[in-house]
C-alpha cells in the first residue's frame, strides 16, 4: 500500500505516527488529537515547501501509528518512543549531566545506602534526584556519620574476620563480622535512615526521644549522647527546612540562545528561593530551529520522566500543548505544576538573567573560549559524580614488553596542575610477575596483577605516614585494570574513595560502582581534554622508567659481566662516554684517562672479545 493510501485511511482519533526511511529506521515520532488530520497536513504543497518538513518527506518511505485513548496518552507515549529510537528529525535532548539519588537496598537483611545516577527494579528504594549533586554525597556521609549504616561493597551474607577501618571510626555498625551489632539494634538504625530519607523527620525525632529517655533511665549514659546528638542534628535541620520552605517556591527557569545550527540552553533550578544548581544542554546540528517546537518537545524530555517535578517552569514563550502539559505534570508531581511566561517583575528580569547566562554558555561552548580551570575541575566534579570538585588526582600506568622488566608509574595532578615532585614509580615484583607467558590472556592477568600491586603499595604507604587520600584516583585501563585497583583498596579496608579508569583508544570512562553506565565525554570536552592530559603524562613517565630499567639491565649485562668492573664503575664510564658502543672504539690511554691502567687493559680486552664474538656486522667507522 503507498504512504497516501495509508494515510488516507488513518483513525481520526489521537494517537502518536512514526514516519520510516526505505531501510525502516524511525526518522521523526509525533502525536496528534487527530491522527488522519495531522499526518494528511505533512502532505500539503505549502507544507512540504518548509526546509525541515520536505527534508523529512523526501526521505519518508513508510508510516506506523499507534491509537490511544486521549492526548495524555499520546504525549507521554511520543516522549518514550522518541528516547527509544532518537529520530533524526526529533529534538533530542542531550543532556551534560545527570543527578544522582539516593538508593537504599530495602530487599537486604543489613539494607546500605548508596549514591546512583541510574534507576533499577532490584527490590531498592530510590531518593532523589538531589541537586546539586553534592547534596547527595553529603547525606550520605550525614547517615555514615549519625546512623553508622554503611556503602560498601562487603558481601554481608558471610562473616568476616574483622571489621573494616569504618567500623573503627565509628562510622559503621560493623554487620560484616559476626556478634559486633546485634540484628535489631541494625534494623533500628535502618529504619530510622528510611524515615530520614523519606522526609519524616518529625517522626523519626520523637522515636529517637523517646528511645534517648530510655536509655538514660536505664543508665546506658553513652548511648542516650548519641541519641541526644543525632536528635540535635534532626532539629536544626528541621528549622532550616522550614525558613527554606517559607523563602519561596520551587522553580526552574529555561532560556536559550540560538545561532543554528548551534542552540546553547541554560536551564536553573530554585529552591526554596535559591539557585542551588544549573544544567547546560547544547546542539551542534540543528539547522531548522523553530522556537515553537523547539520548547515543548525539550520540556516533555525534561520532565515527563522526572522523580521530582517543581511547582512552577518559566520559560521564554508559550506554546500549542502548554495546558495539556501542565495537565500531566501535575497528575504526575500529585501538586499543581504551572509552565509560565513572565511578562514583568522579578520572575521577567530572573528569566532574561538565564538569557544572558545561555548566550555566554554558547560563546564559551561554540566560540572555543578556554574555560578557566575552576570551571573544568567542577564539570569533572558533574561528569564523574564526585562528593567534591577534585583538588588531586592520582594517575596510574603499567608499562612492559611481554610481561618483562613490569614498572608501575604514578603521577600527580594537584590545584590545576601537574606536580613533577610527587610523582613515582613503581618496580612490579609480584608473583603473577614471575609465571608470565606469551599468551595475551596471560599477559592481561599480569596487567591486573600489576596495577593491584602498584595501588596497594601506594596506598598502603600513605596510610602508615598518616598522609590523606586525594580527591580521585584514575587508573589507565578498563574495567579490569578499575577492579584490580578496587581490589587493592579493599584490601587495605579503604572505602567510598572516589576511582575511575579511562579506556585506551575508546576514550570511555568508568566510575567505580557505575561500570554498567560508561560515561563518554564528546571529544571536545574539556573534561576529556584534561582527563586524558594526566593519563598520557602517566604513560609517558611509565615508558621511560620502563626504558630506563631495560637500558640499566643491558648495561650490567655488557660491561658489570668483566671482572673488577662493577655498576659504579660502569655508570662513571658511561656518563663519561656515553654508549657502550663508544666505550669500544676507545683506545687504552683514553680508558686510562679515567680508570687505573690494569683495569683499563682488562675492560679494552673484554670489549673487544665480546664484538668479536658478536654475529652483527661491526659497526661503521665514523666519517672524519
Amino acid at each position: 500500500m503507498e504512504i497516501r493510501e495509508k494515510v488516507a485511511n488513518l483513525p481520526t482519533q489521537p494517537g502518536v505516527y512514526l514516519f520510516r526511511d526505505a531501510a525502516g529506521n524511525v526518522l521523526y515520532v509525533g502525536k496528534a488529537q487527530s491522527l488522519r488530520n495531522r499526518v494528511r497536513s505533512y502532505f500539503l504543497d505549502k507544507t512540504i515547501e518548509d526546509a525541515k518538513t520536505g527534508s523529512l518527506m523526501r526521505e519518508v518511505a513508510d508510516l506506523d501509528y499507534i491509537v490511544v485513548d486521549n492526548e495524555k496518552e499520546a504525549l507521554a507515549l511520543e516522549n518514550n518512543l522518541i528516547k527509544q529510537y532518537k529520530p533524526k528529525f526529533n529534538i533530542l535532548l542531550r543532556d551534560d549531566k545527570t543527578y544522582p539519588y539516593i538508593r537504599y537496598t530495602a530487599f537486604e537483611k543489613y539494607p546500605r545506602v548508596y549514591v546512583t545516577r541510574r534507576l533499577k527494579k532490584d527490590g531498592s528504594i530510590y531518593f532523589g534526584p538531589y541537586f546539586p549533586a553534592g547534596l547527595a554525597y553529603r547525606m550520605v556521609h550525614l547517615i555514615h556519620k549519625n546512623f553508622l549504616v554503611p556503602s560498601c561493597n562487603v558481601d554481608l551474607e558471610r562473616n568476616h574476620p574483622r571489621p573494616c577501618l569504618q567500623y573503627y571510626i565509628h562510622r559503621c555498625l560493623g554487620p560484616c563480622v559476626k556478634e559486633l551489632v546485634t540484628d535489631e539494634r541494625y534494623a533500628e538504625a535502618a529504619r530510622d535512615v528510611r524515615l530520614f530519607l523519606e522526609g519524616r523527620r518529625s517522626d523519626l525525632a520523637g522515636s529517637v526521644e523517646k528511645r534517648m529517655q530510655n536509655a538514660s533511665e536505664d543508665q546506658r549514659y553513652e548511648e542516650a549522647a548519641g541519641y541526644r546528638d543525632l536528635l540535635r542534628t534532626l532539629t536544626e535541620m528541621e528549622e532550616r527546612q522550614k525558613i527554606a520552605a517559607a523563602s519561596g517556591d520551587d522553580t526552574d527557569v529555561l532560556a536559550w540562545y540560538a545561532e543554528p545550527p548551534q542552540v546553547a540552553v541554560n536551564l536553573f533550578h530554585l529552591r526554596g528561593g535559591r539557585v542551588v544548581d544549573r544544567r547546560d544542554f547544547y546542539w551542534e546540528e540543528l539547522e531548522e530551529f523553530d522556537p515553537a517546537e523547539f520548547l515543548p518537545s525539550l520540556l516533555k524530555q525534561l520532565y515527563l520522566d522526572a522523580a521530582y517535578l517543581p511547582r512552577y517552569i518559566n520559560a521564554p514563550m508559550g506554546f500549542e500543548d502548554c495546558e495539556l502539559l501542565e495537565e500531566v505534570l501535575t497528575e504526575r508531581a500529585g501538586h499543581r505544576v504551572e509552565i509560565m511566561n513572565p511578562q514583568r517583575g522579578q520572575k521577567h528580569a530572573f528569566l532574561e538573567l538565564v538569557e544572558r547566562n545561555a548566550k555566554q554558555s554558547f560563546i564559551q561552548r561554540f566560540r572555543v573560549l578556554k574555560p578557566s580551570s575552576k570551571a573544568i575541575v567542577e564539570a569533572l566534579e558533574a561528569a564523574l559524580g564526585l562528593p567534591a570538585a577534585p583538588e588531586r588526582i592520582e594517575c596510574f600506568d603499567i608499562s612492559h614488553i611481554q610481561g618483562s622488566d613490569t614498572v608501575a608509574s604514578m603521577v600527580v595532578w594537584e590545584s590545576g596542575r601537574m606536580k613533577k615532585s610527587d610523582y613515582r614509580k613503581f618496580i612490579i615484583r609480584g608473583e603473577a610477575m614471575a609465571d608470565c607467558t606469551e599468551k595475551s590472556e596471560g599477559r592481561l592477568r599480569d596487567d591486573f596483577a600489576s596495577m593491584q600491586e602498584a595501588v596497594e603499595r601506594r596506598y598502603h604507604r600513605l596510610q602508615n605516614e598518616g598522609k590523606p587520600l586525594p580527591s580521585l584516583i584514575l587508573i589507565d585501563g578498563g574495567i579490569g585494570q578499575l577492579h584490580a585497583a578496587a581490589k587493592a583498596l579493599e584490601k587495605l579496608a579503604i572505602i567510598n574513595q572516589p576511582l575511575a579508569s579511562i579506556a585506551k583508544k575508546e576514550e570511555i570512562l568508568y566510575v567505580l560502582g557505575r561500570e554498567d553506565e560508561p560515561i563518554v565525554l564528546e571529544r571536545h570536552s574539556p573534561v576529556l581534554h584534561l582527563i586524558q592530559q594526566i593519563r598520557d603524562e602517566t604513560h609517558r613517565f611509565a615508558v621511560t622508567f620502563h626504558r630506563q630499567r631495560r637500558s640499566s639491565r643491558r648495561i650490567r649485562t655488557s660491561l658489570t659481566e668483566i671482572p673488577g668492573v662493577g655498576e659504579k664503575t660502569a655508570r662513571k664510564l658511561l656518563r663519561r662516554f656515553g654508549s657502550v658502543a663508544r666505550l669500544k672504539q676507545l683506545t687504552v690511554g683514553e680508558l686510562a684517562s679515567e680508570l687505573p691502567r690494569a683495569r683499563a687493559e682488562r675492560i679494552y680486552v673484554a670489549l673487544r672479545a665480546a664484538d668479536s664474538a658478536s654475529p652483527e656486522p661491526p659497526a661503521a667507522e665514523p666519517r672524519l
